[in-house]
């Protein structure tokens, strides 16, 4: 018996042939039975469906067995499939069979527990839709999760396999049918479906993944320093994992009077919204700076951006700024909460830059001040400047952070081992990583500004 509007009975089963797209067909079985079921005779009887699952994906039965719907136009109350009265086990497994004499009624039964569907390519497809195969791409519609078997004569193969083209996983010819080859096929169906999901998912999810990866990328600072004498070189590694963004940002631009304004900062917490907003202060930022804002009154501005675009009302960024002079010979600093950079000349310790006297972080106090320090730098120096990840990772298993005292030791040992540049940073960022024992959770950005010789040399 089946589940429909009410009992169908069935004609005894007959030996048959598999009729399949580019495969040859095997041989049935005699008389088209499965095997006796261990323990008995063979099963002819259904066993009651389970409640569906998750919207839009076939909930297995506590047996693991599967559940098949067959629509079939049939008038005179006999199915014209009497091999579903052997279909009762595939793979061991008890089959559930639904029946559904037209598309109105099949969608009433097409839950989420049903795993496939066996549709008869002459049904019509209701409503006088034309269209040969219109039935079957409105069951491709109804049902995107679920694997489809079109039902067809033996001398129509043609249109058979059309319907293999259009969405179908496989056709079988009613004439040459038995029981094993129909569970086969379910099996089969089945299977094929759950991997073409798969991989339409796998597929899917890289395409995001490289789009947002051409995004993220395209909002990364390019360096503005055309014309300048000063070498540049930055890393950044986001806290968030597969991402390439974070809250910390950075930026370097020369003005038209030879001015070179280097910022970096980092907005307070993780994930996607602070990832955003440290783009959007990048961003005003450099126009503020091409505009020809600079020191408190280009962060006071910022701080009002800040506050217009901030999601909660306690989300506040760090900053540091610097404007260095034409000549490269001295500098203006300007701190709003962000530790200070560190300064190493020829022949000399590096050293930290002054952090009294600076300024509150952005969005915290409405009228704060950023007062200007003015450092001397000397005709060759490198400037570092950086994000909280870069000191506060681990030291071991313990409690023990890097510090600023710790990344000063670790940058000059690394000056005397003859690093500069890019591989500076490249050391410094593997060292870190390394005493923290792993990936690093928070955000990371470090920034270096060499004039006249590289750093250490």
């Amino acid at each position: 018996m089946t589940e429909a509007g009410g009992s169908v009975p069935f004609r005894s089963p007959a030996p048959s042939r598999y009729c399949h797209v580019g495969r040859r067909s095997p041989r049935s079985r005699p008389g088209g039975h499965l095997p006796a079921a261990a323990g008995g005779g063979r099963n002819t009887d259904v066993t009651p469906v389970t409640a569906p699952g998750p919207a839009g994906t076939p909930a297995g039965p506590p047996d693991g067995g599967l559940t098949l719907l067959v629509i079939e136009d049939d008038p005179a109350g006999s199915l014209s499939v009497p091999e579903l009265a052997d279909m009762t086990v595939v793979a061991g497994k008890p089959v559930r069979i639904r029946t559904a004499r037209n598309l109105t009624e099949a969608e009433r039964l097409l839950t989420d527990d049903v795993h496939c569907v066996l549709l008869d390519l002459d049904l019509p497809a209701a409503d006088g839709a034309a269209g040969e195969l219109e039935a079957l791409r409105r069951v491709l519609r109804l049902a995107p999760g679920h694997a489809v078997l079109a039902l067809t004569s033996g001398n129509d193969a043609e249109r058979a396999a059309e319907a293999v083209r259009v969405g179908a996983q496989d056709y079988l010819c009613r004439d040459e049918l038995d029981g094993p080859v129909l569970s086969r096929a379910v099996r089969y169906a089945v299977e094929r479906k759950r991997a073409d999901l798969a991989q339409r998912q796998l597929t899917e999810s890289r395409l995001r993944a490289q789009e947002n990866a051409r995004l993220e990328r395209g909002l990364l600072p390019n360096p503005l320093l055309d014309g300048s004498e000063l070498s540049f070189a930055a890393r950044y590694r986001p806290g968030r994992s597969r991402a390439l963004l974070g809250g910390d940002f950075y930026d370097t631009v020369r003005t038209p009077d030879g001015t070179v304004r280097a910022m970096i900062g980092d907005v307070c917490g993780h994930g996607p919204d602070e990832a955003a907003l440290g783009v959007e202060l990048r961003i005003a930022w450099r126009a503020l700076t091409l505009a020809g804002l600079s020191g408190e009154a280009l962060l006071g501005t910022l701080q009002e951006v800040l506050e217009h675009e901030r999601a909660d009302h306690e989300i506040f960024a760090t900053l540091c700024m610097l404007d260095i002079a034409p000549d490269g010979r001295s500098a203006g600093l300007h701190l709003a909460g962000h530790p200070a950079p560190l300064l190493a000349r020829g022949g000399e310790e590096p050293r930290l830059l002054p952090q009294d006297g600076g300024g509150p972080a952005l969005g915290l106090l409405a009228g704060a001040r950023w007062p200007r320090l003015d450092v001397g730098l000397g005709g060759s120096w490198s400037l570092l400047m950086y994000t909280d990840g870069l000191i506060e990772g681990r030291v071991g298993a313990g409690a023990r952070r890097l510090g600023q005292e710790g990344m000063v030791e670790m940058i000059g040992r690394r000056m005397k081992e003859g690093l500069a540049g890019e591989e500076l940073l490249d050391a410094a960022v593997a060292e870190v990583r390394a005493l923290n024992g792993g990936e690093l959770t928070d955000d990371l950005a470090v920034l270096l500004l060499d004039r006249a010789g590289r750093l250490g040399r």
